[in-house]
């Protein structure tokens, strides 16, 4: 995070993990660590930025974090520009839907005053036959079932994090998104507002 004229190939380097969190994520990043283990000067913090995504893919994300003993941040890192002079510098994010079972599995646990977590029901779109439609086709939105949130139940618990999460995430109408307060942070165990 330091300007590479000043500290050349001694600068820190952070993961920065933006964007939706698909099927292949976990494995990506299971990659990218393999690739980057012997980099001294990449440390073991993740930040992330994401709308969300699949879930069981972010649970997975979750287990890889806590594995490697990664810290986990919600922001977005803004590198500085070459010969700048100027050290890259961090920015406000959100870790919305799935995301939040991503954050899970941070061994240390950051939501800065300025980013936001957000949780809502799960729910996946799936296809179905319409003939009064034009494409033919529409998508219904289709909920989880016990199964799914008895896994994330615990999950939340083998990662340290209350129940309550998850339940408020269920109870929360898919259309809308709960931003988690500083005192549900602490409460649920999910987090610190400070590093």
């Amino acid at each position: 995070m330091d300007d590479p004229a000043r500290c050349g190939t001694k600068c820190v380097r952070v993961i920065s993990a933006e964007g939706e969190i698909a099927s292949s994520t976990p494995e990506k990043f299971v990659q990218f660590i393999r690739q980057n283990i012997r980099d001294k000067s990449v440390r073991s913090v993740v930040f992330l930025h994401s709308p969300g995504g699949k879930v069981v893919a972010s649970m997975e994300l979750g287990m890889a974090l806590r594995k490697l003993g990664a810290a986990t941040v919600v922001a977005r890192v803004i590198p500085s520009e070459p010969g700048s002079g100027r050290a890259a510098w961090f920015a406000s994010a959100r870790c919305f839907s799935a995301c939040a079972y991503a954050l899970m599995g941070g061994k240390k646990r950051v939501v800065p005053p300025q980013s936001f977590v957000g949780i809502h029901r799960m729910f996946m779109l799936e296809a179905r036959r319409d003939p009064d439609s034009v494409s033919g086709q529409s998508l219904n939105k289709v909920f989880a079932d016990d199964d799914l949130v008895g896994s994330l139940s615990k999950y939340a618990h083998m990662m340290g994090i209350s129940n309550e999460l998850v339940r408020t995430a269920e109870s929360t109408n898919p259309e809308r998104v709960h931003i988690v307060s500083a005192r549900e942070l602490k409460a649920w165990r999910l987090g610190s507002t400070k590093f």
